[in-house]
């Protein structure tokens, strides 16, 4: 019978604790004691400690007391991945001339678990959203990104994917009932792509659409957002739709 995965005897236990540290500060906690890392975490705080320690060490946290903190270090890990992977660079000059062809804000990102993940965007100088920005995290339900990332798995999978969430409002616009995300998954599925109207933001509006490789298989996602005071749904559809589609198309002769 063969494995599925690694064995657990072949992973490093000690690098995966280390960075679960490093994931448990965030924007609403971005300080932190050791004991409230050790909850995050569920290590013990002995554990916790010594992590934090090595990272001080490291240059990756700062201490001031009690308190600890992310240095900028930690964007080195972030920036190996965006200097190193064969897709935020071919995604990104497509974005660039969407962005600027629109004068809008225009992102692509890739799901991770609970949430996307940018891994490019262009603002052509409009300040929308302050999401769109590489390396942030936006939450899949409410997103446009998301939505469409969502639509790409097998419906099991979305249903599956639905039960382990908190589906949290972020604004009154948020779908939270499990029942109508499915609904909404379902037709961004069919549709071939998603439209967002003030889920993730007030005043945010955005279209998305799946970004294929040449398998025809997904890989990210990439939407354009613009403010709800300059353009209707209706209008960001008739607008930015056609663009997007011909942006989608062209990469997937690259990706």
């Amino acid at each position: 019978m063969e494995h599925q995965g690694p064995l657990k005897r072949d992973l490093v236990a000690g690098l995966e604790k280390g960075l679960a540290v490093i994931e448990s500060f965030d924007q609403e906690r971005p300080r932190l004691t050791i004991s409230e890392v050790a909850v995050r975490t569920g290590l013990t705080r002995a554990a916790a400690r010594r992590y934090l320690l090595t990272l001080t060490h490291l240059g990756f946290v700062s201490q001031d007391r009690k308190m600890f903190a992310l240095t900028p270090k930690v964007l080195r890990l972030g920036q190996s991945y965006m200097h190193s992977a064969r897709l935020p660079r071919i995604v990104e000059p497509e974005l660039h001339k969407l962005a600027y062809a629109l004068k809008e804000a225009s992102s692509a990102g890739v799901l991770d678990g609970n949430d996307v993940i940018c891994i490019a965007a262009t603002s052509a100088g409009r300040v929308v959203s302050p999401t769109l920005q590489p390396g942030t995290r936006v939450a899949a339900h409410c997103s446009g990104n998301g939505r469409v990332l969502l639509a790409a798995l097998p419906p099991e999978d979305v249903d599956a994917w639905i039960k382990r969430q908190d589906l949290v409002a972020l604004t009154p616009n948020t779908i939270t009932h499990p029942e109508r995300l499915r609904i909404e998954i379902a037709r961004a599925r069919s549709l071939g792509y998603a439209c967002i109207d003030q889920e993730l933001e007030m005043g945010l509006r955005t279209v998305a659409v799946p970004l294929r490789n040449y398998k025809g298989e997904v890989v990210a996602a990439m939407n354009i957002s613009v403010h709800a005071s300059r353009m209707s749904m209706e209008q960001l559809v008739e607008h930015c739709l056609p663009p997007l589609l011909q942006a989608q198309a062209h990469l997937r002769m690259l990706l």
